[in-house]
């Protein structure tokens, strides 16, 4: 794919029509309202199950003081929990392209230097439009796919929030300011339980997804961004399938003023962000462009573009994508949307070198596109959008590059300094 280059970026102009995109519409206009739509997730073997039953525990209707007391946060993973999905048995099958594989034992790290606050993507089946704070399947399960692989390199905490379920996200006009902030009173909460009671100065690592990712960008942009000392904690910030933004052709500028994108693995204090297609976004997808889901209001008139980071090579160049998932089935609605892949005999397998990726654009979108390696004899399995075009690959956004961004983590603690 040829074209110019701006901070590692490949322009390519796509004259595919919008042919074949019309499947799904029906999803898509329940959910074209809310950026933060969906996760990314294993690419382990699809889940036959049916939709858990709602737990019965009603959520709260108002919209939580961000000065609750911090005691009341619910931990889906913390350093101590009895029952931690974010701690647990990281053994790996590494499956080459000739097909011979090898065990790896894989071991978390027993006094981490720094810390890594992940907040989840929308992964809830409760049927009503915001979750409670029970700790349902889902949750689990996307914290070990999503954040478990972490604690190699950093101690995880994960707060429980009441975010917008699948439901309100395929309900239009569900996805409402009420909605979200009370999803985000939660986390703001969370956040100061922890500073208060657990990061003795410690550099932290933001990890989030989609819902996520909206949630952490909201509390960057008020908590960390324009305070030097809060500042001064952040090793790094991976905001993946969330839109962040920045002023056109720069690294700052949008989302945040002070707090720019990572250019190099010694670089921290910085951002990763980006969302992945194997094609050109098509023309209806809400990922890679600025101007769509529920912050689309707030960026009408302005000057900016989505940030597009290669977690496979920061400096811009294509570089090898590091894919690692769990091989246990996802619960849920999310399960069915997902493709199966063979299982292996451990709880993870990687596909090391599967596929190469690089950040890339067209007049009006900035995305990371993914593509398979052309290796004689290959037959790993790949990808493909889900559940349909206009998603690209946002459903394995993350496990693509699962190992890339634990590397790139255990660089950049290596390299801060408070």
């Amino acid at each position: 794919m040829m074209g110019s280059r701006r901070h590692g970026r490949t322009t390519v102009r796509s004259d595919k029509g919008s042919t074949g995109r019309q499947v799904g519409r029906s999803i898509l206009a329940g959910v074209a309202l809310c950026l933060m739509a969906l996760i990314a997730v294993s690419c382990g073997s699809s889940s036959k199950s049916t939709t858990p039953e709602p737990s019965s525990t009603a959520g709260p209707s108002a919209v939580a003081s961000p000065s609750a007391a911090p005691s009341n946060t619910v931990w889906l993973c913390r350093p101590g929990l009895a029952d931690n999905p974010c701690e647990g048995d990281l053994t790996t099958t590494a499956l080459s392209a000739d097909g011979t594989s090898t065990t790896e034992p894989v071991v978390p790290a027993k006094d981490p230097p720094i810390d890594c606050f992940y907040v989840y993507p929308t992964v809830s089946n409760q049927t009503t439009m915001s979750a409670d704070l029970t700790i349902d399947p889902e949750e689990r399960a996307v914290a070990i796919q999503q954040a478990a692989r972490f604690s190699q390199v950093c101690k995880v905490y994960a707060p429980m929030y009441r975010q917008l379920t699948l439901t309100a996200i395929t309900t239009p006009g569900q996805d409402t300011a009420a909605a979200r902030d009370l999803a985000y009173s939660d986390v703001l909460s969370a956040w100061q339980d922890y500073m208060a009671h657990y990061n003795n100065g410690r550099g932290v690592v933001f990890i989030g997804h989609s819902q996520g990712t909206m949630m952490l960008t909201k509390l960057i942009t008020s908590e960390i961004d324009p305070n030097p000392d809060a500042r001064r904690l952040l090793v790094s910030a991976l905001l993946i399938g969330g839109n962040v933004t920045v002023a056109k052709g720069q690294d700052v500028g949008g989302d945040f003023q002070n707090i720019p994108a990572c250019r190099s693995t010694s670089q921290t204090g910085c951002v990763v962000a980006y969302s992945s297609f194997n094609e050109p976004p098509p023309p209806d997808s809400f990922f890679g462009r600025v101007g769509v889901g529920p912050r689309a209001t707030e960026q009408v008139g302005k000057n900016l573009e989505v940030l597009c980071v290669n977690p496979a090579s920061l400096s811009g160049v294509t570089g090898r994508l590091q894919t690692e998932f769990g091989t246990a089935p996802f619960p849920g609605t999310i399960g069915l949307w997902l493709k199966g892949i063979p299982s292996a005999p451990t709880p993870w397998m990687s596909y090391p070198n599967r596929s190469t990726a690089y950040c890339a654009s067209t007049s009006d979108a900035n995305w990371l596109q993914v593509d398979a390696t052309d290796i004689p004899g290959d037959t790993r399995p790949t990808v493909s959008a889900a559940p349909t075009a206009a998603w690209g690959l946002h459903l394995y956004d993350i496990t693509l590059a699962l190992g890339n961004l634990v590397d790139l983590v255990r660089q950049q603690a290596a390299a801060f300094s408070p």
